[in-house]
């Protein structure tokens, strides 16, 4: 018998941002692993899928819950991995588990779905390509240091709402106003919004707003202008 893991992704808002194969995986499952269980209870009820099993799975339990999860998967029920919104170990739980199943044979079927950082990176138009931080540190002088360690490029981050204005005053810190950013606010939710430029127009556009919900964060940084490069320093020599 071949054992899976089923890793499924959600809507991060809209809920009509579901794929038709993660609908049929979820209908199908015997048990879904998830962060919170009212919220993906509101989804399942969405979608008209009823009577499953529920399993909470956070990252203060997962590493205990995990092992149970694989004797679930290897007595032959169906399992299905999501998180309150998006793709599973997005900043996410789900990595041990993962682990745990591959340690032990088990096969991870990833159903895709919608990622926040993905859409944040398309609407800010920056680059083509990107890197990706998860949520920047959590106390201002070790986000300073963790933005000054960055190197040329397109960088997407997720931002705490309480942490928002502290964080944008820390990119002007660093950067002053040399740098553009790009915020994405409730991506495909009612009140989506962006906001865009340096960072002493952002904090002027944040002032009167009601900081509430999740917020992606994209920006790029450039080389600075007075740096040279020697045309000469990578030849090689025989």
């Amino acid at each position: 018998m071949d054992y899976k893991l089923y890793v499924v992704g959600t809507p991060i808002g809209n809920l009509e941002d579901i794929t038709l194969r993660a609908i049929r995986i979820l209908s199908e499952s015997d048990i879904i692993v998830c962060e919170d269980i009212k919220v993906s209870k509101k989804l399942l009820n969405h979608l008209n899928i009823q009577n499953k099993q529920f399993i909470s799975y956070h990252k203060f339990n997962e590493r205990k819950i995990a092992s149970k999860i694989i004797e679930y998967i290897l007595s032959g029920k169906k399992v299905s991995l999501i998180s309150d919104a998006g793709m599973p170990c997005i900043s996410d739980p789900g990595f041990n588990l993962i682990e745990e199943a591959k340690e032990n044979n088990i096969f991870i079927d990833v159903i895709g779905g919608v990622s926040a950082f993905v859409n944040a990176f398309i609407k800010s138009n920056l680059g083509s390509t990107f890197s990706f931080l998860g949520f920047l540190k959590d106390k201002s002088g070790e986000r300073i240091n963790q933005l000054k360690k960055l190197t040329e490029g397109v960088y997407v981050a997720y931002v705490s709402p309480h942490k928002l204005i502290n964080t944008i005053k820390d990119f002007e810190i660093v950067f002053g106003n040399e740098i553009k950013i790009y915020l994405c606010k409730e991506l495909t939710k009612l009140h989506e919004k962006d906001y865009f430029g340096n960072p002493s127009q952002i904090l002027f556009d944040l002032e009167n707003e009601n900081i509430k919900g999740e917020y992606v964060i994209c920006f790029l940084i450039k080389k600075p202008k007075h740096i040279k490069i020697n045309k000469y320093e990578n030849k090689k020599y025989a």
